[in-house]
């Protein structure tokens, strides 16, 4: 019997996955990248809100970071990939509109935040990195909801993957700050929708943008905690 080798992951590939509960979630991500911290990376999510909560997030931890999603508009996606290229933000945070089809030469690792629910989208996703015979990570958080998703993928590239070597009390030293980063977050994406109901204009990539270009008050609050 010969096996299809079409969905293949290149062998410069360095794989990996963490099993992790899900409230713990965005400390892993917080974790890994600043492991990684000068490294670029793409974080994939599975909903175009969630690129957005996670960049807010990311940035008042400090992690340069830029959303890209189908709502935003074709300059906006150019504008942030530009970001990304030009290495002003080195974290960008997708969905799976940007696991193919863009030009970016250099990724240095993958983060799959969510796990895709079709496990096609994990080779796309991951073939961002390892690209012209580099080497790259890719790293798998998997939650106690995506597991069956997960070993789908795992059954689809018929190899079982190595755990993400993590301590967690290491991880959650980063919690009290990353529950407050999201509590900020959550807070300016609510105010921006308002502002957007109230202007009757669909200007929010203007005020993300603008947000996450400078250091708003939101960053102050999280200094004088």
């Amino acid at each position: 019997i010969e096996a299809a080798s079409k969905y293949s992951t290149v062998d410069t590939l360095k794989q990996q996955y963490r099993f992790i509960p899900a409230k713990y979630k965005d400390c892993y991500l917080v974790y890994i990248l600043t492991e990684m911290s000068g490294c670029t990376s793409m974080v994939f999510t599975r909903t175009c809100d969630a690129t957005r909560l996670l960049a807010f997030i990311l940035r008042n931890l400090n992690i340069r970071a830029i959303p890209i999603s189908g709502q935003m508009t074709q300059a906006k996606r150019l504008g942030a990939l530009n970001k990304f290229k030009s290495g002003e933000c080195n974290v960008l945070v997708c969905t799976d509109v940007a696991s193919r089809g863009l030009d970016i030469p250099s990724v240095d690792m993958v983060i799959n935040y969510d796990i895709p629910t079709n496990s096609k989208d994990y080779i796309h996703r991951v073939g961002r990195t390892a690209r012209a015979g580099r080497s790259g990570v890719a790293i798998s958080l998997v939650n106690q909801y995506e597991l069956e998703w997960y070993l789908q993928i795992e059954k689809l590239i018929g190899k079982k993957l190595p755990e993400y070597p993590a301590q967690e009390e290491e991880v959650l030293q980063y919690l009290e700050s990353v529950t407050e980063a999201k509590r900020l977050s959550q807070m300016k994406l609510k105010e921006i929708g308002g502002t957007k109901k109230r202007r009757g204009g669909d200007d929010e990539d203007e005020d993300i943008e603008r947000y996450l270009g400078v250091k708003g008050k939101s960053s102050k609050k999280v200094k004088r905690k």
